[in-house]
Formats: structure tokens, sequence, C-alpha cells
């Protein structure tokens, strides 16, 4: 496991990353559609801020974070919350609030122990799961911004934090789908931007996931459809999870459609 200090270190690099993306628009381009759907890429933006913003709090005040979870959890226009902030703003001051939001969360984290739990909104996690959770987020609404703006992203190999999330959250994928999870293993093999192979889970299951790790995180961030990928899944089981794949916490998301 890398240490928390390494976690930070590639949080920031994926924030960089993004910002380099969007440091440039105008007005007119921060309200470019995004993939997804309603989403332009400010209220990307706005979504991280805001959560960067909450993930301070919780990291800090982790009782008053508790005490508002539930209300909050009850609110059905709770997710919403992040794109009415920012639809008040410009565009420049909602690139300014994510990257004011984004450098708290940094020092936040990094004064913590690697084991500290912090509250969430899905299962508590500890600073090193929460901050990987932070980069997975980032990632995967980057992916969204670059989508929107025709961008190519180049991968990297901390794709490995988001593969790592990807495949520790098979149970809750299905979990908050209500569906029973299974009892068989599922052996996951991909390669790594690098070329590296990562890979996890019992060398002998029948069911297996393998591929490229871009298109596993593309697909376990509900980024990609899997149909649109270079996936390979053997075993019922793993071919359903890829269906169903969700790295992120909360209630079961949509998925994006296949290209046809």
């Amino acid at each position: 496991m890398p240490s928390l200090g390494e976690l930070t270190t590639d949080l920031a690099a994926e924030h960089a990353d993004l910002d380099a993306l969007v440091a440039g628009l105008d007005e007119p381009g921060f309200d470019t559609p995004t993939p997804a759907e309603g989403w332009s890429v400010r209220d990307q933006l706005s979504h991280l801020a805001w959560f960067d913003r909450e993930a301070v709090r919780a990291a800090l005040d982790p009782e008053g974070f508790t005490a508002t979870l539930a209300d909050a959890l009850a609110d059905d226009a709770f997710t919403e919350r992040a794109a009415v902030e920012g639809r008040a703003m410009s565009g420049a001051e909602v690139l300014g609030w994510w990257r004011a939001a984004r450098a708290e969360v940094l020092g936040a984290l990094a004064g913590l122990d690697p084991s500290t739990r912090i509250p969430w909104y899905g299962p508590p996690m500890s600073a090193a799961s929460f901050t990987t959770a932070r980069l997975m987020e980032t990632w995967a609404h980057g992916q969204d911004v670059a989508d929107a703006l025709g961008v190519e992203r180049d991968p990297t190999d901390r794709l490995r934090h988001v593969a790592f999330l990807g495949v520790r959250a098979l149970p809750n994928s299905y979990r908050v789908r209500d569906l029973p999870v299974p009892e068989v293993p599922v052996r996951v093999e991909l390669v790594a931007p690098s070329g590296q192979v990562w890979a996890w889970g019992d060398e002998g299951a029948a069911d297996r996931v393998r591929g490229p790790a871009l298109d596993f995180c593309l697909v376990a961030t509900q980024r990609r459809h899997v149909d649109d990928t270079a996936l390979e899944a053997e075993g019922p089981v793993a071919t359903e999870w890829l269906r169903l794949a969700q790295a992120f916490a909360g209630p079961a998301g949509p998925g994006r459609p296949p290209k046809g």
C-alpha cells in the first residue's frame, strides 16, 4: 500500500492535470456540456469543490460532520447542492473555489494518521482510503471534462489507485442495488500504462477480468460502458459485475449507455 504522503502527492498531480484542462477556458467554455447528462464543465468543477470542502469538514471535524450526515442523505436534492452553488458564480469564480478547496483538503489530509477513520456519505474510511477516493473522484470528473473538451488524456500509473478502489468496491456495487453479493472470487489482471501487470484476487479463480487498466477504471467509475472497452470477462460473475461496477460511494449510478 502507498503511504499517505504518496497518495496526497498523486492527488495533487491529478488536481494539476485537470487544472491544465480548464485554466484557459472562457465563460462559454465553462458551460460546455459534459457526458454526464445535465452537467457542464462548471458543474463538474463545482462538484469537486463542494465535496473537497466537505472532505475538509469530515477530516477536521468528524463529530460535526456526522451530526449533519443523516439530514444531508435524506435530502432528495442533496447531490444538486454543488451545482446550484456553482451556477451562481462565474467560471473563474468556480475555478478559484475549486483551487482553494483542493489546497485545503490536501493540507487537512497530510496532517492525519493514515489509519484515522473519516466519516463520509458512504461507509467511514481510513485517511489513506479517503485520499484514494478523492483521487478517484478527481480523475473521474476530470474524464468528463476531457471528453467534453475533446481532449485525449495520457493515462498514468496513478490509475492503480482508481483500479484498486474499483476492485475493492465489488461487494458495494451489488449492495447499492439490493442484490446479493457473490461468494465466487473474481481475479482481476490489468495492464498498466507503464506496461506492468496489476493483479488482485485468487489466482485460481474461474471468474476473471483482463484488459487495459484505463478501460477498467473507465468502467468502474461509470465513464464508459463495458461494451466500448477492450476488457475481457470470463465467468458469469465477472461478466455481471462489469455491468454493475461502481467505485464511488452513494446510490447506484446509471452508468453510460454503449455507443452502439
